[in-house]
């Protein structure tokens, strides 16, 4: 069995880095030397139009031992994934504005004797809702990961857009053109357009979510390892939301150095610093933004990454667990561990909910009566939790395998139809 070490990581989100496998392999002053160390070829991947000004050029400099361009011709992967790509196609999702709610996608075993069971990061990746349309680079997309098996002489590169991946259950050992990089529950990835990589499983099954974007990047909101292989490797491609694949005689992890601000990164949400309100009521939920990938319209997203994890509440005189409301953005939740505060019962680890744009939600009956009547004094909340939205400006249709996975809880609604009549017209404020 594989030994798994630590990794070690350069700090600092969008700086410049660099990294050598061997003395010297970087060339100096020049990205194009005509012979470059250690007989080496010379690839820029570029995350941005050239021309976009220096501030958001996006683009890394790989010194490897053969250039990603020697593979035989991409050819159509068989239909066998959940992927959608189509967000407009009647015949591919549904547009409803029921709140909608998922109990944890199952795991799958280890101990199955049918090899189909067998399942990869890329074939256990399945669409739940979306919108737009990446070959216009215009949209998201939300899906479900759930794997059982290592990637093993398979690597896999998205030509649509970034990934933001959630692991829910189990640590993601990824091997990147960069480097290695693992990840735990309660960290986040991201794994920006066209880089490639492959994911091992170090605990066995593993689930998540991913977050796609098919438009810019991820962004703060406004307030490698060098591997010689000469064994056949199958090159995945995700283009317009279907896969290709190409053989190549040669590892596509064989960079020796490189050098850029285009690169794949973790972050553990444990260090994110939660502000809020020490007198009364709530500030904006936009405090809770982790990253962001921005649309042509100021203050507007195509997606948010928000995260909600243990804090302090204290505020006086206020209904402290989220308020009813009616948003113009489209709101998915997920669940890594523990309770969520605005529902206790139902929304459980590995399962979602979908709150459509301008579709009414908030705490379920049981949450609103005790928050209601409960001393008003500095409490710790969600100790123990961690739950996240990915929450976007479009409104997200819901895949055929979203809607009719064994998951999907039908009578999610209840939750609010015993919600009582409080109104007395005699109990004037002041009485």
């Amino acid at each position: 069995m594989e030994k798994y070490t630590e990794y070690k990581y350069m700090s600092g989100f969008d700086n410049h880095f660099s990294s050598e496998a061997l003395p010297d392999a970087l060339p100096k002053n020049q990205n194009t030397p005509q012979k470059c160390p250690y007989g080496l070829y010379a690839e820029q991947l570029s995350g941005s139009a050239f021309t976009v000004d220096r501030k958001h050029n996006q683009r890394s400099w790989l010194y490897r031992i053969r250039p990603s361009v020697s593979h035989k011709p991409f050819t159509k992967v068989a239909e066998t994934t959940g992927l959608v790509s189509h967000f407009s196609d009647a015949n591919s999702v549904s547009y409803i504005p029921n709140q909608i709610r998922w109990s944890p996608f199952k795991l799958f075993s280890t101990e199955k004797a049918d090899s189909s069971q067998n399942i990869n990061f890329i074939d256990g990746l399945h669409t739940l809702a979306g919108a737009g349309d990446p070959s216009v680079k215009n949209g998201l997309a939300i899906h479900i990961y759930n794997a059982n098996q290592d990637m093993v002489n398979t690597a896999f590169y998205n030509s649509d857009g970034d990934f933001l991946i959630v692991p829910q259950h189990g640590r993601l050992d990824i091997i990147t053109e960069f480097g290695r990089i693992m990840v735990s529950p309660c960290e986040i990835v991201v794994i920006p357009r066209g880089i490639k990589f492959a994911i091992k499983l170090p605990d066995g099954p593993s689930r998540g979510y991913v977050l796609e974007i098919f438009v810019g990047h991820f962004e703060l909101p406004e307030l490698g390892a060098i591997e010689k292989s000469n064994c056949d490797y199958t090159i995945v491609n995700k283009y317009v939301g279907q896969l290709f694949s190409a053989k190549q005689d040669h590892s596509p992890f064989d960079v020796v150095a490189w050098h850029g601000n285009y690169v794949p990164y973790k972050y553990d949400l444990n260090n994110f610093n939660v502000v809020g309100s020490i007198s009364y009521d709530h500030l904006d939920p936009s405090i809770f933004t982790v990253l962001t990938c921005k649309s042509a319209f100021p203050g507007t997203a195509i997606a948010d990454f928000v995260l909600f994890p243990p804090r302090w509440a204290v505020q006086e005189h206020t209904f402290r667990p989220p308020y009813y409301h009616r948003n113009c953005m489209s709101e998915f939740m997920g669940l890594i561990k523990g309770k969520y505060d605005a529902k206790a019962e139902g929304f459980l680890p590995g399962g979602a909910s979908l709150h459509s744009c301008m579709t009414p939600h908030g705490p379920d009956t049981t949450t609103f009566e005790k928050a209601s009547n409960e001393e008003l004094k500095p409490v710790r909340v969600a100790d123990g939790s961690m739950a996240f939205m990915f929450e976007s400006s479009l409104m997200l249709g819901i895949t055929k395998w979203g809607l009719s996975c064994s998951e999907i809880q039908e009578n999610y609604n209840a939750v609010w139809q015993d919600l009582k009549c409080h109104f007395d017209p005699n109990n004037r404020p002041g009485n």
